[in-house]
């Protein structure tokens, strides 16, 4: 492995926490470089060949793709993260993909236009999240007490839901006991808390608020609700 590395990134991308905390666990140090995706600067776009965040620089040598990244830093830096077992490797990577797809879920989640999709969406969510339960141990991690790539693949993932179950109940966990037990053993990991600034929850909700989607709704109405409750 060579000197430090920079991490190009976005404060919401959760791909690039998903670098940023194998990273972490691996002990390398780098440097985190944000840029704003809606103006993105020449240097960034000379990098980044599809215009997206996370981009690893290696001694001036990109490398984009969260996956990528992850597997670079797999090959090079320890401890390993992926089982040594071939077989469990190729199982995590594809949970790895898995939570690729929850995310898309949330996005479609938090993008529904109306309250209806909206409840559809998070149905979907409920039935994802109720097929990682039957794959979970007695935990804390994804594969027992050992930190896996897996662990860096949903963290960014479940700390969505802190934001979203402050907005209202969409029973995400209902009948999960070994994903909320993961979930919360995840959020306190140091490499996740410090894959975020202390920003990141007002960020997030600022950027879902403008969605203008029914979940922002939702947001309008828990404000509405509460100033009139205040003014009782």
């Amino acid at each position: 492995m060579s000197g430090p590395m920079i991490l190009v990134s976005h404060a919401l991308c959760p791909y690039v926490q998903r670098a940023a905390i194998v990273l972490a666990e691996k002990g390398l140090p780098f440097e985190r470089r944000d840029i704003d995706l809606a103006n993105k600067p020449s240097w960034f776009l000379a990098v980044s060949p599809l215009g997206k965040t996370p981009v690893l620089l290696v001694d001036d040598t990109a490398i984009f793709e969260s996956a990528v990244i992850c597997e670079y830093l797999e090959d090079t830096a320890t401890p390993r993260l992926h089982p040594h077992d071939a077989l469990q490797r190729a199982q995590h990577r594809a949970w790895m993909e898995f939570g690729s797809a929850l995310l898309n879920a949330i996005g479609a989640f938090y993008n529904a236009p109306d309250e209806a999709t909206l409840q559809a969406r998070a149905a979907d969510i409920r039935a994802r999240l109720g097929q990682v339960e039957t794959e979970l141990g007695n935990g804390p991690y994804f594969s027992g007490h050992a930190f896996s790539m897996v662990d860096a693949a949903f963290a960014p993932a479940f700390r969505y839901f802190d934001t979203f179950d402050q907005i209202g109940d969409f029973g995400f966990w209902t009948g999960l006991p070994k994903v909320q037990r993961w979930r919360a053993a995840l959020a306190v990991r140091p490499s996740v808390v410090a894959a975020v600034s202390p920003a990141y929850a007002d960020r997030l909700l600022g950027f879902l608020h403008a969605r203008s989607s029914a979940l922002s709704r939702r947001m309008d109405a828990a404000v509405t609700a509460a100033t009139t409750t205040a003014a009782a």
